[in-house]
């Protein structure tokens, strides 16, 4: 490990990472009161038809376990090889997300629309039921955008949309549509029908017409689609004409068919909207749900008993297709997400920026602030699998848990040290299996540290653990992240609400457990990659310029930018020419500079990387220029797999090394997805320009 050569005091880690000076997302967001959001106590004082979550009764409703998703059918794609096909469509549903007497809520839900097997369960749920997939045979999902009524009618939004972000807009039409729109006047938010497109999120060597492109979106086949409203996005009819030529597939209106090869490592993968300017609350709203893929070298099967070297045991079992009812699972996918809820149970996503920091304008178009967008989210209630703190019976034994962090912008700690007895081990991120088990309740203190959209692959042996119920904790803050130490960098989650997750109920063991300790798994190996090119790119936040906030001008965007040999960055909007061009099978070490004051888990699209080093940066705001401080630390134990989201931290670099195999256009994001709608995405092209693309100024070099 590279040391850093500041005195002690001033080393910057991961548990305990110095705070970036200046103004920022994150600065903003805090009052002067306490350290307390500001969302929290607008809702408190202003918006008395929210549902008190004190008043939220706890762990009454048992954890759902997602049952697996079925099957349409199979197809025989050309060459002869076999590939599951999947039917699944979003649609408005109700469901008791709070516990019962308190009202239902409208949600968005993923769900199958078909299924090879008659007695297939058929449920739209939020989160989704699971797409099991096997290493290397590949998935065909032909995805519906189902927001309508029972007359066919669009359904519109349950939440506000801000139509003065660079968004969809499908009201501009085939001129106007995937552009920000203008205005004489302050809008109200978007009520018309709603664009969706899915994304597979980890999913690698996926070609871009199956990768949910933000520009690949289409409505509802409604019967009142206004005529002068675009049905889809800019790029869909150029990956609907790619589908046909690649894989003979038609595209029907209100759907696309995207295909998956799975010819990457087993993993955690999800799925979710991907709309551009919209993903914070279509994602919000419901549609998500976990894509797993097992199987291959580097699967469960590859995974070794130190003691014998043979196959290792891991718990189980999963929910499978075959399943007749559920049983007790021991191997259980957990989506952690946050949700507000108002007091007839409607879901509540703030309809003014306001909300967020007190910014009462100007507003677009009189000045530059969005109406509407909010700089960050945080609900003030925990929902796991898609109820609010549920339970969970367990037995004294072994767990494997696959851990989600689904939320918009909350970062999650999660502190299984507060269940006494329990012995955690990590062995996975995002892309598989680490190199090699990491003892979380050792190494790691007993606390998890999860970025919105980063997954983990955990072993938790509760066999030491007293019969009884125990609540697993979560000490992330009720405000945006900088890093740091819970209770000495920044307040704790509420420990009434927030900080508080899922209760287990433990029992004695019913019968042995035959599983290996996971001290003696031994992981299959990581091969290091070894980087050709190395590319500079920037986190930047972008301050209001009306003369009336000069004094103290709040957030209107998040940006992405490149640096240049002098350390001088410039940003770039969405709609800008690509700047980040990789050339087909080369492996770049990209330089991740965050000059903003929030910690960002950025996503890179089609690739499973590596995590490099971390190491501060002096940051010149007036010169706009970033330049490494000298010295170094390593990536943490969990960080050192395969993963497709990083915690960029304040004030420092962060490396990664990826190889990019799979041509056509992509794209990179932080994924706070509020910091995503507003600017904080840009196009990525893998591989030289295709023929007839659409978008003129996403093509440049």
């Amino acid at each position: 490990m590279s040391t850093d050569a500041r005195p002690p005091a001033m080393v910057v880690t991961r548990r305990t990472v110095l705070k970036a000076a200046g103004a920022g997302l994150g600065l903003y967001f805090v009052t002067s009161a306490g350290g307390r959001p500001f969302a929290i106590e607008a809702a408190a004082d202003d918006s008395a038809s929210l549902l008190d979550p004190l008043s939220v009764p706890k762990y009454l409703t048992p954890l759902l376990v997602p049952p697996v998703m079925p099957r349409a059918g199979t197809a025989v794609l050309r060459g002869g090889k076999n590939a599951d096909v999947y039917e699944v469509s979003v649609r408005q549903v109700v469901q008791q997300v709070l516990p019962a007497p308190l009202p239902a809520t409208t949600v968005w839900a993923y769900g199958p629309t078909a299924a090879a097997a008659r007695k297939a369960v058929l449920l739209h749920h939020s989160p989704s039921l699971t797409i099991e997939a096997d290493w290397r045979r590949p998935v065909r999902v032909r995805w519906v955008n189902e927001l309508t009524d029972d007359a066919g009618g669009y359904l519109p939004h349950l939440l506000p949309v801000d139509p003065t972000l660079h968004w969809a807009n499908p009201p501009g039409g085939a001129t106007g549509r995937d552009g920000r729109p203008t205005f004489t006047e302050v809008p109200g938010p978007y009520l018309g029908p709603v664009p969706l497109t899915t994304h597979v999120h980890g999913a690698v060597g996926v070609g871009d017409e199956s990768d949910g492109y933000p520009e690949a979106w289409y409505l509802p086949a409604a019967v009142d689609v206004p005529a002068d409203h675009a049905t889809h996005g800019t790029w869909y009819e150029f990956f609907r004409a790619k589908a046909a030529a690649r894989f003979g597939l038609e595209w029907s209106p209100g759907s696309a068919t995207f295909q998956y090869p799975n010819d990457h490592r087993a993993s955690t993968l999800w799925f979710h909207d991907h709309t551009l300017g919209m993903t914070r609350v279509n994602v919000y709203a419901g549609p998500a749900g976990f894509y797993l893929v097992r199987g291959g070298p580097e699967g469960d099967d590859a995974v070794l008993d130190a003691r014998t070297a043979t196959r290792a045991v891991l718990p189980g079992p999963a929910p499978r297709a075959t399943d007749p009812r559920p049983r007790p699972y021991r191997e259980i996918p957990l989506a952690i997400q946050d949700r507000t809820f108002t007091a007839d149970g409607a879901l509540f996503y703030p309809d003014t920026r306001a909300y967020f920091d007190g910014t009462v304008g100007p507003y677009v178009p009189e000045g530059d602030v969005p109406p509407i967008w909010n700089p960050e989210f945080f609900g003030n209630a925990i929902m796991v699998n898609g109820h609010t703190w549920p339970y969970l019976d367990v037995e004294q034994r072994r767990y494997r848990l696959r851990l989600l962090n689904g939320c918009n912008s909350r970062f999650l700690i999660l502190d299984f040290s507060a269940i006494p007895g329990a012995d955690v081990w990590q062995i996975g991120t995002e892309g598989g299996f680490l190199a090699a088990p990491v003892h979380v309740s050792g190494t790691l203190g007993g606390h998890l540290l999860l970025a919105p959209a980063e997954r983990a692959d955990l072993v938790v042996d509760l066999t030491g653990v007293p019969a009884g119920s125990w609540v697993l904790r979560n000490l992330g803050p009720d405000e945006p992240f900088g890093g740091g130490e819970p209770d000495e960098d920044f307040d704790v989650a509420d420990p009434d609400t927030t900080g508080q997750i899922l209760q287990l109920r433990v029992v004695a063991a019913t019968s042995p457990d035959t599983t290996t300790p996971p001290q003696f798994l031994v992981l299959p190996a990581v091969a290091p990659l070894v980087p050709t090119v190395a590319r500079r790119v920037a986190l930047v936040e972008e301050m209001s310029t009306a003369p009336e906030l000069a004094e103290d001008p709040p957030p209107v965007a998040a940006m992405l930018g490149t640096v240049d040999a002098a350390g001088h960055w410039s940003t770039a909007a969405w709609s800008e020419a690509v700047t980040e061009a990789p050339a087909v099978g080369t492996t770049e070490l990209w330089e991740i500079y965050n000059t903003t004051a929030d910690a960002h888990p950025i996503h890179v699209h089609d690739v499973h990387f590596q995590v490099v080093e971390r190491g501060p940066v002096v940051i010149d705001e007036e010169a706009q220029t970033v330049l490494p401080a000298g010295g170094t630390r390593q990536p943490e134990p969990n960080e050192r797999g395969w993963k497709d989201t990083v915690i960029a931290y304040p004030g420092e670099v962060t490396r990664i090394r990826m190889r990019f195999g799979q041509p056509g256009q992509f794209v990179w994001h932080c994924h706070i997805v509020e910091h995503e709608d507003n600017e904080m995405m840009r196009p990525m092209r893998v591989g030289p320009p295709q023929p007839g693309e659409p978008v003129a100024g996403h093509t440049g070099g």
